[in-house]
């Protein structure tokens, strides 16, 4: 999907949302990046074959 040089990170990466923005919608509170990656504001992601990522920001009780 990318066409960058060095190409962004596949979506199956773990170092996925790496990868470049193509379009950000703030008043949704997503950003598709360019190995297909939809990511979330609250760091969820839904991937381009369907998986879902479930949000993995740290929370108030875990710092």
């Amino acid at each position: 999907m990318c066409e960058h040089v060095p190409p962004c990170p596949p979506a199956e990466a773990s170092d996925r949302e790496a990868a470049k923005s193509l379009v950000r919608r703030f008043e949704q509170g997503w950003t598709r990046l360019c190995n297909g990656v939809l990511a979330f504001d609250d760091t969820g992601e839904l991937l381009p074959d369907g998986r879902v990522i479930s949000p993995h920001r740290a929370t108030q009780g875990s710092l």
